[in-house]
């Protein structure tokens, strides 16, 4: 038998699981999929207050709602804060309520284009409810998604409607356009970008503008009046023209008069003060007196709400997130709430915004500087003991409400991922951009380092060790990068902060996230940039680049590049040992990591040699019971194996084993890995049955310490399922891959090195089973994968190709029907 075709090891290296996995189960005999029809993916935004119908709702609704026009790709162009959005979620609703079979859209997605990994996450998506198996990239789920729009065949005639909500770079997304040529689909973009290329292949571009002075009548009019404001047209007129008719400061208008129940002549007074203390703070702005002014005072009276003096300083930590969505919990950890009464305590006793001369020339009068005092000082309202005392999570979430009360932030709930640590709702708070760029511009919320770093610290406390919720991840991430993305002051960003003084673990931590996610070239190219920043901050000697350049070399290796590695850890070990010396811990780890690349390049023996060597390092600097030491004995005779000798492998694993468990414990993972280890190399020495015993006592260990979905938990099982082969029941291995498939795939995701490899074995077995056709079906697919997640030079890819080349050799009468 061909052991090294059959499956492959993951080493485990004393314990440390670092792979990735793969999407769907590929599966030769599934039962033809029934889609739940209507499909529906992304969140439609709510309705906005007292919604108001435009002019350019009856064109865009003649434009779409008759499913045969000739000018199905509908673009809604305009500047921030006119309501692109609200004009679009009200199409998409209004279709979506039809709900007759014959009138109905059948597939509705909803997708923030901001980037395009936000629209192929939402394809990806669209493509799992239409099909039975889907790719594991979210790029490939994509193109089949479009696919399925394109083609007649596929789609039936169903209905549809793609939106694209603020699309930012139309050249980012040129190969992500829905067909204009389908009679029963439609497209709808907003966008505040005005490019020609918006208006070729049956676009359509459709300017939106600010309300109408009718249109912003008819709003005031209609919201003022289920509050219960007195108000008269000549008023109406006078508000909405010295708002400049812009929807979004008038919407925060009316929302603030509501709760004060001011009527229309004291908002003015209150706003025109506002806008004379705010002047030259919003130069750049489209629209920016209007908007600063009413955003100001819509969040100075947030600020006035239980906790007081909480809304502020929490809106200014949403203005440096994305504003499509950040998960609640990250705005209620630890981290924030320290910074949040750090920030009550420092602004005890003095106002939120320190008036300028004009304001002090010309201050309100009567009511209205009652008004002005109360709604502007709420900083120095907040009591002594209170100022002082940690915020709990609750009472954030109540200065969150209070947020959305006054119009300035959303908060939407979205279903988890299932068999996820969080199930039920996820809670995501969002603000409009233009929001979010007052509160970074303005003086009294201009965001400090303080902020930067609290906001890191959250996101690391958040942040799952293993990432199960894959959407959940691809969150934090996003945050990450808006984080460090966003210019602060004086030229710096957000990722100069967290670089100062020595590189905040968030970096060190999205990188690693690249990485498990299983976007192992985007990982290798994050790594490069963070070795090479660190080299320019830090300087060649400093630890955190060493630790960057440690994860590029390891990355370039999971890349399937194990000899550039290889290289890479050559020269890492050299600075070692000149900055650290060679007795230093991280010198120690350098050797080993290179020792192992050195193997995974192809020679085995190196990597014996030199671990060797390291043991009696380990021995003589770190003593026995170390866990490095028990590490490296454990590494050195996992390439004694890999070098031919499994026999010498499993005796050595045999004696390593008491140690560990006195040392460490016999429930410590290390000493759990070294029983599996054990049991694997007997199982190569040619006793199965010991092993098949071995790993069943095992198994039960790792789910009573780790839990039935802990990658090793996972591992332990697929030593199983490949033993029940090679004891002679293929068909029995080829069930329990076929389980522990769909397990990895929703504990670890599609692109986990695990998964890729757990297919591996299920096609393998599947061949010995006597299903040709369906094995090489699998691993044709298998080696597209892991082309694409490992590279072709990967050793893994090379095994997979290989075998499937033997196979397609041995039935060429399958090759047409494999082929692609």
């Amino acid at each position: 038998m061909n052991r090294a075709g059959s499956s492959d090891h993951i080493d485990l290296g004393g314990g440390t699981f670092q792979s990735t996995v793969v999407g769907k189960q590929v599966n030769h005999h599934h039962a033809r999929h029934e889609v739940d029809w209507p499909v529906r993916v992304g969140t439609i935004p709510e309705e906005a207050g007292h919604y108001q119908r435009r002019a350019v709702t009856d064109e865009l609704e003649a434009a779409l709602a008759c499913f045969g026009t000739a000018v199905p790709r509908q673009v809604l162009s305009g500047t921030g804060g006119v309501g692109k959005t609200q004009l679009a979620a009200h199409h998409a609703r209004s279709l979506r309520e039809i709900t007759g079979p014959g009138q109905r859209v059948d597939v509705l997605v909803w997708t923030d284009a901001a980037h395009r990994d936000q629209v192929t996450h939402a394809y990806a998506q669209a493509a799992e409810h239409l099909f039975a198996s889907t790719p594991d990239a979210p790029e490939d789920a994509a193109r089949l998604f479009l696919t399925w729009l394109h083609d007649p065949n596929k789609n039936r005639g169903r209905r549809w409607l793609v939106v694209w909500d603020d699309l930012a770079d139309p050249v980012r997304v040129r190969d992500l356009w829905p067909p204009h040529d389908q009679p029963h689909g439609r497209v709808l973009v907003t966008t505040r970008r005005r490019d020609h290329a918006l208006t070729t292949q049956g676009r359509r571009l459709l300017d939106v503008d600010v309300y109408t002075p009718r249109e912003a009548g008819a709003f005031l009019a209609r919201a003022l009046a289920t509050a219960g404001i007195d108000h008269t047209e000549a008023r109406l007129d006078a508000l909405a023209h010295d708002l400049g008719h812009l929807p979004l400061a008038l919407g925060q208008a009316v929302t603030y008069m509501a709760e004060l129940g001011l009527g229309c002549d004291d908002y003015l007074d209150l706003f025109h003060h506002r806008m004379s203390t705010l002047d030259g703070v919003f130069p750049d702005w489209d629209h920016p007196s209007q908007l600063a002014a009413t955003w100001d005072l819509s969040l100075a009276r947030a600020d006035t709400f239980q906790p007081l003096g909480t809304a502020r300083p929490l809106m200014e930590l949403i203005a440096l997130l994305d504003g499509a969505g950040v998960p609640e919990h990250v705005l209620t950890a630890p981290p924030v709430l320290a910074y949040l009464a750090s920030r009550r305590a420092r602004e005890r006793g003095v106002g939120a915004e320190p008036p300028s001369s004009a304001a002090a020339a010309r201050p309100p009068r009567g009511l209205l500087a009652r008004l002005a005092r109360a709604v502007g000082r709420s900083p120095a309202a907040v009591p002594s003991d209170a100022a002082a005392r940690t915020l709990t999570p609750h009472e954030v979430r109540a200065a969150l409400t209070n947020l959305r009360r006054l119009n300035l932030i959303t908060r939407t709930t979205q279903p988890c991922a299932p068999d996820t640590d969080t199930p039920g709702q996820q809670v995501l708070v969002g603000a409009h951009r233009l929001v979010q760029r007052a509160t970074r511009e303005h003086s009294s919320t201009r965001p400090g380092p303080s902020a930067v770093r609290a906001l890191a610290d959250a996101l690391v406390t958040v942040w799952p060790e293993v990432e199960r919720d894959t959407v959940l991840a691809q969150r934090l991430r996003g945050n990450a990068t808006v984080l460090t993305s966003h210019p602060m002051v004086q030229g710096r960003s957000g990722e100069d902060w967290l670089w100062d003084p020595d590189g905040h673990d968030l970096l060190f931590r999205a990188g690693r996230s690249l990485g498990e996610a299983g976007r192992v070239g985007e990982a290798v190219a994050y790594w490069r940039h963070m070795a090479e920043t660190a080299l320019r901050r830090l300087g060649p000697d400093h630890p955190h680049t060493l630790i960057a350049r440690g994860n590029l070399a390891d990355w370039r290796g999971e890349a399937g590049d194990p000899a550039a590695a290889s290289g890479l850890y050559e020269d890492l070990l050299a600075d070692h040992l000149r900055v650290l010396g060679p007795d230093h811990p991280a010198t120690l780890t350098t050797r080993h990591n290179l020792a192992n690349r050195r193997g995974q390049a192809g020679d085995p023996e190196a990597a014996v040699h030199a671990l060797h060597l390291l043991l009696a390092d380990h021995l003589r600097v770190l003593g026995p019971d170390h866990p490095a030491t028990l590490t490296t004995r454990h590494n050195l005779a996992n390439w004694r194996g890999q070098a031919g000798d499994p026999e010498a492998a499993a005796q050595a694993l045999q004696e390593l084993l008491p140690h560990a468990s006195r040392a460490l414990g016999p429930d410590h993972p290390a000493t759990l890995t070294t029983r599996h280890d054990l049991a694997r190399w007997r199982g190569e020495a040619g006793d199965t049955g010991a092993a098949t015993r071995a790993l069943h006592r095992l198994l039960a260990d790792r789910l009573r310490v780790l839990g039935p979905d802990h990658p090793h938990t996972l591992t332990t099982r697929a030593g199983l399922a490949r033993l029940r082969g090679e004891t002679g029941d293929p068909e029995a291995a080829v069930q329990s891959y076929g389980e522990l498939l769909a397990q990895c795939v929703r504990v670890l995701g599609p692109d986990h090195p695990h998964t890729l490899a757990t297919r591996h074995g299920l096609a393998w077995w599947t061949y010995k089973s006597g299903d040709t056709a369906a094995a090489v079906a699998l691993l044709s697919a298998l080696v597209h994968d892991r082309r694409r997640v490992l590279g072709p030079d990967h050793p893994h890819t090379h095994t997979s190709a290989r075998v499937l080349q033997s196979w397609r050799d041995e039935a060429p009468g399958d090759r047409a029907a494999t082929a692609g």
